[in-house]
């Protein structure tokens, strides 16, 4: 089965930067797209930013001047840096692999990391 494995996360000031990663198993990582999604206290899930197989991104408009997501094919890893943390960001972030489809909607295919908390507060 595929695995995501999502190290990192914990508690940030405001206004700090923090990058988290997810690493996948299985040797064709790279034919598939990776989303980040989070989920604060009392919401649903979130899709804030994916890319593709070949390094196109999409991100939600809330995070779009904040959160950059890329990928390293070569270590099955895809990363999501967030900069200006905000207090609003705190979340379950969970890594997702997926298809990024034509019409640039992201097709979740349901395998996940295991989530990591990011808090943000002084």
């Amino acid at each position: 089965q595929v695995q995501l494995v999502e190290p990192g996360g914990g508690l940030v000031q405001p206004g700090g930067s923090l990058r988290l990663s997810c690493t996948s198993s299985g040797s064709i990582f790279s034919l598939y797209a990776m989303g980040w999604y989070h989920q604060a206290p009392g919401k649903e899930r979130e899709l804030v930013a994916a890319i593709t197989g070949n390094g196109l991104t999409n991100y939600a408009d809330s995070v779009k001047a904040r959160f950059t997501i890329s990928r390293d094919n070569a270590r099955n890893t895809v990363y999501l840096q967030i900069d200006s943390l905000k207090p609003e960001d705190t979340a379950v972030y969970y890594c997702n692999l997926g298809l990024l489809l034509s019409n640039s909607t992201y097709r979740n295919l349901g395998y996940w990391g295991q989530g990591t908390q990011v808090t943000v507060s002084s």
